[in-house]
């Protein structure tokens, strides 16, 4: 697929227009019907202790991961509201969870910064945020979409490409993926990021949306690059298939290599196992540097901790 100057791509109009009409009517359908899936559980233990960790990470489903790094509590698009996309009301128009969310926002320990890659309803979840909202936290987000975020947090501060800052004991630098920005299909001039997360200790890449690009190669070596490996067909021109992210990975010297953007939403037409079956086959001998784990599990570099303890 082909991607316009500055990270912008190009659109399969016609692939695109034939998945979504598949999707959508039956989406709205059930948005009417049924509220969503079955509740979060209340509570996961393990992560309330993260704290209690020089470095940790949990996938939270879809592109939601928690970290813990130079000693601060990350969390990178944080979703975990039964259904996205357009609030009417009590209602939200759009696709529901395969799954239920590990556990709810106000379950998460206490947030020191969250990062934003960008604007679609899949990654900048403003019911999630809410939840989220405090004057300890510091949110870092895309050019032109600060007025999207919730009020309550601390400071909402906006990164373009090529820009860095320091926050709560890490920097955070800013990168141009290939991919898109629009909440609402016409504000395309809105910011798309991947971001760079630097301690002393450790350097953690989060990718966000992407479709391929040399944009990651001269950032090695990463302790772990965070990189979704969904909704590709007929999105290619958006998100990496899992070969081209194997690639990505590759190129950045990356040690460990953290699946997210999978298994949770039905974006797309690949089957929900798909995409991770394909990663770790694009792996091959290397596939004990993918980190598999379920959604609300505690890694560590000793090992995953259970759900509950």
């Amino acid at each position: 697929m082909a991607s316009g100057r500055s990270g912008r791509t190009r659109f399969p109009v016609a692939a695109a227009a034939r998945s979504s009409l598949r999707r959508y009517p039956r989406d709205l359908a059930r948005s009417l019907r049924t509220p969503g899936v079955a509740p979060a559980r209340g509570e996961i233990p393990a992560l309330r202790g993260i704290h209690e960790h020089a470095w940790a990470a949990s996938w939270l489903g879809h592109a939601g991961v928690l970290l813990r790094v130079g000693g601060s509590t990350i969390v990178c698009d944080p979703v975990l509201s039964r259904r996205i996309g357009v609030r009417i009301g009590p209602i939200v128009l759009g696709p529901e969870r395969l799954v239920p969310p590990p556990l709810a926002a106000d379950r998460l320990p206490p947030i020191d910064l969250v990062l934003i890659s960008h604007a679609h309803y899949d990654h900048l979840d403003r019911p999630t945020l809410a939840r989220l909202a405090s004057g300890r936290t510091t949110v870092v987000t895309a050019r032109r979409t600060r007025r999207l975020i919730p009020r309550g947090f601390g400071r909402v501060v906006e990164l373009d490409w090529g820009q860095s800052e320091v926050f709560a004991g890490v920097r955070i630098c800013a990168i141009e993926p290939t991919h898109w920005g629009a909440r609402a299909g016409v504000d395309r001039r809105r910011g798309f990021n991947s971001y760079l997360i630097r301690s002393d200790e450790q350097r953690i890449l989060f990718a966000g949306d992407t479709a391929r690009t040399d944009a990651f190669a001269t950032l090695g070596p990463v302790e772990m690059a965070i990189f979704g490996i969904g909704a590709y067909d007929p999105w290619e021109h958006a998100h990496a298939m899992p070969e081209q992210v194997w690639d990505m990975f590759v190129s950045c010297a990356g040690r460990r290599l953290l699946p997210v953007h999978h298994s949770t939403f039905e974006l797309s037409e690949e089957h929900v196992d798909e995409p991770l079956e394909r990663l770790l086959t694009a792996a091959g001998a290397d596939r004990g540097r993918v980190i598999i784990t379920a959604p609300g599990q505690l890694w560590t570099p000793q090992g995953t901790a259970r759900l509950a303890s």
